[in-house]
């Protein structure tokens, strides 16, 4: 079999089908049957070690008893995001796609279709809404380190989501009551933690779902019907009156999905600031180079937090035709997984990858498909996540403010990541004591 990191042979549509094997045949096999349960068991480690073992970057297996291939490395992430090649249709297990995504957003379309709704969320994620969006979460930020002084004990993960919703909320055009606030935190916040679990976390998020969505579906209709006047430049605005690749108006429920999925993931940021609060209280001579607020610096423990700790593992497709990969073929509707987490860990691209080294960035060169914690590919034509950007810019602002200008100690508490539950956090959620 051919190795997926050796670039001279590119992928390729011509190999003869005689000569070429299916790919659910010609990758290594797991020995187990079905690997469901050892999925729910190892979470992000699942993929990796079965990598490991097999000494393989595919193999094949069963999951809830269907074939799949899982796939980690940067050819890997290269084939799974060229345009051509994978659908996210039918990909997602339902419970995971309508907490994260939905039916009928852009990640779930292709084509025209997709590259139109890519460039309405875009055109709202641009360098001016990024600094706007992060100016406003650092005004936010500075209120709630004021009122940890009153409170003395709180912890970061509550903490963060609650700013981040609330910055989220105000940069979109949208004005809350704190009551409404709060319940849009708590939805928001549901829906992340919820998506990689089943059963009652699960269920729990798919109802306040519910709940946000008819809150959202009654903000669009408000501003189409004139009850709502929003800033014409407001995400509100431009996604309630945004027309598709067809020239029609979306209909209630997907601008309603669409705008949810601009503040739900702006809420998510809030694990990486977290793992970022954790990654200065172990390894510390870090807070002192970020409270100086040097944007190298800032960017290069951004990057490695992302890289290094635990975000979503990974993320599905399936096959839109059938082609040929490095004389394995693809068939029309095969089952791909890409890990995520995996990549991000690849020791051919990672030297050291279980060592938390900023550095490592000092002279790195982003070729889109090796630091994948949110997607890889082009953000504009592929389904590479648009808002990693902002993303990067959130976690910056909040640690150098976290580093600079929040007094506080780290007691003993359970900061263990639970590698089997997805998404992970320290148990804790990172308790901290503030001192000043």
């Amino acid at each position: 079999m051919h190795d997926p990191h050796d670039r001279s042979a590119a992928p390729s549509t011509s190999t003869p089908a005689t000569r070429a094997r299916p790919v659910l045949q010609a990758a290594p096999h797991t020995r187990a049957f079905d690997s469901s349960l050892a999925l729910l068991n190892e979470g992000y480690r699942f993929m990796p070690r079965r990598f490991e073992e097999l000494g393989s970057d595919i193999f094949a297996t069963r999951i809830m008893l269907r074939r799949v291939l899982c796939m980690r490395g940067a050819e890997a992430a290269r084939l799974f995001y060229a345009s051509d090649r994978f659908t996210r249709r039918k990909a997602i297990p339902p419970t995971v796609l309508t907490l994260l995504q939905d039916f009928g957003s852009a990640e779930m379309l292709d084509g025209a279709a997709h590259l139109q709704r890519k460039a309405l969320m875009l055109s709202l994620l641009g360098a001016y809404d990024n600094a706007r969006l992060t100016a406003l979460a650092a005004d936010l930020w500075r209120a709630r380190f004021a009122e940890w002084r009153q409170r003395g004990r709180v912890v970061l993960l509550r903490e963060a989501e609650s700013v981040l919703a609330e910055a989220a909320c105000r940069w979109a055009g949208i004005a809350l009551a704190p009551e409404a606030l709060r319940l849009r935190t708590e939805e928001f916040a549901a829906m992340v933690d919820g998506a990689g679990s089943f059963g009652p976390r699960n269920l729990r998020a798919q109802l306040l779902r519910r709940r946000s969505e008819r809150w959202a579906r009654d903000l669009v209709d408000a501003v189409r019907s004139g009850r709502i006047t929003a800033d014409p430049g407001s995400a509100l605005a431009v996604i309630a009156r945004h027309r598709d690749h067809d020239g029609q108006a979306l209909d209630t429920s997907t601008a309603a999905v669409e705008l949810i999925n601009l503040l739900r993931p702006t809420l998510a940021v809030a694990r990486f600031v977290v793992f970022g609060a954790l990654a200065l209280h172990q390894f510390p001579a870090w807070r002192a180079r970020l409270a100086s607020g040097d944007d190298a610096e800032l960017t290069m423990f951004a990057q490695e937090v992302r890289r290094f700790y635990p975000f979503f593992p990974g993320v599905g497709g399936r096959a839109s035709g059938d082609f040929t990969w490095h004389g394995m073929r693809f068939a029309k509707g095969d089952w791909v997984l890409l890990d995520l987490y995996g990549t991000n860990h690849h020791p051919a691209l990672w030297p050291q990858p279980e060592s938390f080294d900023p550095e490592r960035f000092a002279s790195w060169r982003d070729d889109g498909h090796s630091l994948v914690a949110q997607g890889a590919g082009d953000y504009l034509t592929g389904h590479r996540c648009p808002g990693e950007m902002a993303t990067v810019a959130l976690m910056k602002s909040a640690l150098h403010l976290l580093a600079a200008e929040a007094s506080y100690q780290v007691p003993a508490q359970d900061l263990t990541i639970d590698m089997a539950r997805m998404p992970t956090m320290p148990r804790s959620g990172l308790v901290l004591d503030v001192t000043g």
